[in-house]
């Protein structure tokens, strides 16, 4: 199990780098990595062994966070919309080799701006992403998959494809005017 201990920080020079893609089949070294990355979502976001655990929450953790290049990340977006008559997960799976295929015109921007695991200092400052994607990857039993996805589950994955092509979240936030976002930016809270 990871803890935060675990986690690269910013300004470990993986985070920068581009990440190597993953080759099929999976090795037993990569199906665990995969499961561990997923265990650390699934452990933060139940409150209780969060807080047991000392962890900080989170709804992405890309490879390179736990000093490892390669293009792997695991994504738990929980359900958010109170009047859903489902706690099934926005999007939970562990994309791997992910390429957006294509992408809306239209930005979307979480209203609070964005964090990360591995920078432990606040940012401010709206981050524009693209709000609607395509995206593609392989699952971690090999298959191919192609998923649209829009709003916060759109915004998370991207996050974690920066990671792994050595950007970080902030990387995005424009220096001058943090809490100006491109005309007709979706806000999303």
């Amino acid at each position: 199990m990871y803890l935060m201990k675990d986690i690269t920080r910013d300004g470990n020079p993986v985070l920068r780098k581009r990440a190597a893609k993953v080759q099929f089949p999976l090795s037993d070294k990569d199906k665990q990595l995969a499961h561990d990355m997923m265990e650390y979502l699934e452990i933060s976001q139940d409150e209780k062994l969060c807080k047991k655990y000392g962890l900080r929450a989170g709804v992405g953790l890309a490879a390179p966070q736990v000093d490892v290049s390669e293009q792997m990340a695991a994504v738990l977006v929980p359900q958010i919309d109170p009047d859903a008559d489902t706690d099934k997960p926005m999007f939970k799976d562990v994309i791997i080799n992910p390429v957006i295929v294509s992408e809306s015109v239209q930005y979307g921007a979480l209203t609070e701006g964005e964090g990360c695991l591995s920078v432990d200092e606040d940012v401010p400052g709206y981050v524009p992403r693209h709000d609607r994607i395509t995206l593609r990857y392989q699952n971690v039993d090999g298959e191919t998959i192609k998923i649209r996805l829009k709003g916060y589950p759109a915004i998370v994955c991207q996050h974690e494809i920066d990671h792994l092509h050595g950007v970080l979240f902030y990387d995005h936030i424009n220096k001058e005017h943090p809490f100006e976002a491109p005309h007709g930016t979706v806000m999303i809270d």
